[in-house]
C-alpha cells in the first residue's frame, strides 16, 4: 500500500464500491457544466452538481403522483441545502416536514380528513429524505427520532385513507417483521397479491408511494413489509440482512395465505434495487411465488461491487494484513469523504461488520450463481439507462435465467432512466403493472 499509484487506484476504486452498494441512493452520472446542452441523463440530475444529491431530491420528489410530495415543497427545500453538507440536507427536509405535521394535526382538529390525510403523507415523505444522510453516522440518534416521525405520519395519514391500507406484523423467529396490507377492495373476493420488498435503504412507506398504491388501483391486493437489515427491523430490532432472503419472504407467504381475499395461484413479488438480488433469490425456493419482478436485476452484488477495484483486490479481503491496509485506506478517505463515510458506516451497521473490510467480505454470499436455474416462474428484469451502480448485472441475471422472462428497458429520453426510474413512477408502474396483469390474466377484453 506504500505504492502511490496502488493507493491512488484503490481508493479511485473505493469511490466507486460504495456507490455499487445503496438500495435506492445516488445512481447516475454527474450533471453537465451550465455551458453545455445536458444529455437526457444529465438533465434528470441537475438540481446539484453531486449526483448523490441531486438523486436523492428526485427520489423525494418521485412520491408526488401517489401524494408522497409536492414538487413546489421539494424546491423550496432544495434551495436551502448547501452542496455536501448533509446536516443543511436534514434540517431542510425536517423543516418542512414539521411543517407539514403541523399543519396536518390543525386540519384533522377542525375535522378536515382530506386535507390532514394529504399533509400527513408528505410529512412522511420528507421525514425519510431528512433522515437519509445522518447514516453517516449510524449511532445518532435523530436516525431513529426522525425514522419513527416518518412511520408514525404514515400512519396518521392512512387511519384516514379511504383505502385500506392495514398495519401488519408477520411472524418471523421470535420476531415478526413490519409491514403493511393494502386492499384493492373489501370482502373475501379473492383477488391476485403482490408482494414489495425495498432493497438497502428504502422504507415500507415508500413503497406504499412509490408502488403500492399504483398496484392497488389496478386491482392487486399489496404487502409492503420491511426485512432484515431494512427499516423498522434494523433500527428498532437490530436484525442485520440476510442473503438467504427465502427465509424472509417463505414467512410473508404463509402469512397471507392465512386470509380470504388472497388468489393463491396468483401471488408475485417485485424487489426493488438491492431487492432486484433479494425477490430473484426468494423466488428460486419459494414455489408459491408466481412472478417476480427485479428493478433492476442483481446477480452478484459482491462482483458488481469490486467491479472498478484493482487485480487482486478480492484475495486482498482474505489476508489479515491487507485487510487492515484496506480498512486504514477506506477509514482515512472516510474522513474526507462524506459519500464513503455515509455507505460503509452504513453498510458495516446493517451487515452486522466490525470493519469496512469484513462489510465488504459479507457480500460474498449474496451471490445467485448456485440457484438462478432453480428460477421457474416468469421473470421481468427492469433496467435503467442512466443507473450506473452496477452496470451489466440486469443483463447477466437475464441471461442466467433458464425459464420465462421478460426484458424490459427504460430510458433517459423518456425521463425514467435513473435508479429505480426514480422521478418516473407513473411511467414505470404503468409498464411494469402492465406486464403483471398479462401474467395473471387481469386486463379487460
Amino acid at each position: 500500500m506504500r505504492n502511490p499509484a496502488v493507493r491512488s487506484m484503490l481508493l479511485v476504486s473505493l469511490l466507486l464500491i460504495p456507490l455499487a452498494l445503496v438500495s435506492c441512493a445516488g445512481a447516475g452520472k454527474q450533471a453537465a457544466p451550465p455551458e453545455k446542452k445536458p444529455s437526457p441523463c444529465d438533465a434528470l440530475l441537475s438540481m446539484f452538481h453531486d449526483g448523490q444529491y441531486a438523486y436523492e431530491a428526485v427520489r423525494a420528489m418521485g412520491g408526488a403522483p401517489y401524494s408522497g410530495a409536492d414538487v413546489g415543497e421539494c424546491l423550496v427545500a432544495v434551495r436551502d441545502i448547501r452542496e455536501g453538507d448533509d446536516e443543511s440536507w436534514y434540517r431542510a427536509w425536517r423543516a418542512v416536514a414539521g411543517k407539514l405535521d403541523g399543519e396536518g394535526e390543525a386540519f384533522r382538529r377542525a375535522g378536515d380528513r382530506i386535507g390532514a390525510r394529504e399533509c400527513f403523507f408528505r410529512a412522511s415523505g420528507y421525514f425519510r429524505s431528512a433522515e437519509f444522510f445522518l447514516h453517516a453516522n449510524p449511532r445518532d440518534p435523530r436516525i431513529l427520532e426522525t425514522w419513527r416521525k416518518s412511520r408514525d405520519t404514515f400512519l396518521k395519514g392512512a387511519a384516514l385513507s379511504d383505502a385500506v391500507i392495514e398495519p401488519v406484523e408477520i411472524p418471523y423467529g421470535n420476531t415478526t417483521l413490519p409491514g403493511y396490507f393494502c386492499l384493492a377492495g373489501c370482502g373475501e373476493r379473492k383477488r391476485p397479491l403482490l408482494i414489495i420488498n425495498t432493497g438497502f435503504d428504502g422504507t415500507a412507506e415508500e413503497l406504499y408511494f412509490s408502488v403500492a398504491r399504483a398496484a392497488v388501483e389496478r386491482g392487486f391486493h399489496c404487502l409492503i413489509f420491511e426485512g432484515p437489515g431494512q427499516g423498522g427491523v434494523i433500527r428498532e430490532q437490530g436484525i442485520f440482512f440476510r442473503p438467504d432472503w427465502e427465509n424472509v419472504v417463505t414467512p410473508a407467504v404463509d402469512f397471507v395465505l392465512l386470509r380470504r381475499d388472497v388468489d393463491p395461484g396468483r401471488i408475485a413479488l417485485m424487489g426493488i434495487s438491492m431487492g432486484g438480488y433479494l425477490a430473484p433469490r426468494a423466488a428460486a425456493f419459494e414455489p408459491r411465488i408466481r412472478a417476480c419482478i427485479a428493478n433492476g436485476g442483481v446477480y452478484d452484488f459482491f462482483e458488481a461491487s469490486i467491479s472498478h477495484a484493482p487485480p487482486g483486490f478480492a484475495k486482498m479481503l482474505d489476508d489479515p494484513e491487507a485487510a487492515k491496509k484496506i480498512d486504514k485506506e477506506i477509514y482515512g478517505a472516510m474522513k474526507t469523504n462524506s459519500m464513503i463515510r455515509w455507505v460503509f458506516n452504513d453498510g458495516m451497521w446493517k451487515f452486522g461488520a466490525a470493519t469496512p473490510s469484513g462489510y465488504l467480505r459479507k457480500l460474498r454470499d449474496y451471490t445467485l450463481k448456485e440457484c438462478v436455474g432453480n428460477i421457474r416462474c416468469p421473470v421481468l428484469v427492469v433496467d435503467s439507462e442512466c443507473d450506473t451502480l452496477m452496470p451489466g448485472q440486469s443483463k447477466i441475471l437475464y441471461d442466467r435465467l433458464a425459464g420465462p422472462k421478460t426484458w424490459m428497458p427504460f430510458t433517459g429520453e423518456e425521463g425514467a432512466g435513473l435508479h429505480c426510474q426514480a422521478g418516473a413512477s407513473v411511467l414505470s408502474n404503468g409498464r411494469i403493472l402492465h406486464w403483471l396483469m398479462e401474467r395473471f390474466e387481469m386486463l379487460e377484453e
